[in-house]
């Protein structure tokens, strides 16, 4: 006997991941208050404008270039996806 999943294909469907553009390794203060994945830039700049790379611990990244949510993103030398 055939099971009938047409009914159910909405349950079927996996979730939604949410995206991020920006480099796993960019950091700000702001970035630590946050509960969920940063998907603009204002979700990391705080009146300081202040941010970090995670794996240079400066405002440099790898690459010799500044940090900055809109600088790293997929394009870059040293990107690396949040997945």
């Amino acid at each position: 006997m055939a099971i009938d999943l047409s009914k159910h294909s909405d349950e079927l469907m996996p979730a939604e991941t949410p995206q991020s553009p920006f480099c796993a390794s960019l950091r700000s203060k702001k970035f630590f208050m946050r509960d969920a994945l940063p998907t603009e830039a204002s979700d990391y700049l705080d009146a300081s404008n202040h941010c970090w790379c995670r794996m240079t611990q400066q405002v440099i990244g790898p690459d010799g270039g500044i940090v900055n949510p809109d600088l790293c993103v997929s394009g870059r030398a040293c990107f690396s996806s949040a997945f």
